[in-house]
């Protein structure tokens, strides 16, 4: 079995989804194609860990995930800004900043610990879904994720895309509606679904 670089993430509800596609697609239009969110294979996510794993233990971190969901109370999560931010080659990338709740923070750190014995952060470019070029800006951040991104420095956020929004309303609150494992692609977009556990009635 082969190794690839997964993120398991929250999948917002409809709504939050058509609200992030709509907005990258005016970053494209001024900032390029880099990341280019879509409902198919370019998802609008909440990374909640990070890492690398052998294909064979998918179907055994499903169950994991889907344990996890039935012990999580998860309510409406609320954008609280946007922020834009520099990759590793000064290169500006917006997100929107997701409110830090309790339970947010707990999920998170549920699944940091559970997948720690599966997860690794020894990434190389063939674990990266796609084929193309990948940036070291994904590397590193998959590399660091753990380290520099997890537990007290979780920062719950949606990418919106390269570039900067300028004058823009936050969208209202939204809901959860999946947890998912994803394969990555390159700048951490997430590619392919591999594990999807519904959250409706959490």
């Amino acid at each position: 079995m082969s190794r690839i670089a997964v993120d398991v993430v929250l999948l917002p509800d409809e709504a939050m989804t058509a609200r992030a596609i709509k907005i990258n697609a005016e970053l494209v239009k001024r900032f390029g194609t880099k990341i280019e969110l879509n409902k198919e294979n370019c998802l609008p996510h909440i990374s909640l860990a990070m890492g690398c794993i052998e294909e064979g233990n998918i179907t055994a971190i499903g169950k994991v995930l889907e344990k996890i969901a039935t012990e999580t109370s998860l309510p409406d999560l609320k954008v609280v800004g946007v922020r834009t931010s520099g990759n590793s080659k000064g290169e500006k990338v917006s997100v929107y900043e997701v409110e830090k709740t309790k339970q947010l923070q707990s999920l998170h750190e549920m699944v940091c610990d559970k997948l720690s014995a599966v997860f690794s952060s020894d990434v190389t470019e063939d674990m990266i879904c796609g084929g193309e070029e990948v940036a070291e800006s994904t590397l590193l951040w998959i590399k660091n994720y753990r380290e520099k991104v997890s537990f007290e420095n979780f920062f719950p956020h949606i990418t919106i895309g390269y570039g900067q929004i300028e004058n823009h309303a936050l969208p209202a609150s939204f809901a959860a509606s999946e947890l998912a494992l994803c394969h990555l692609g390159n700048h951490c977009t997430c590619r392919k679904v591999l594990v999807s556990i519904k959250l409706e009635g959490m």
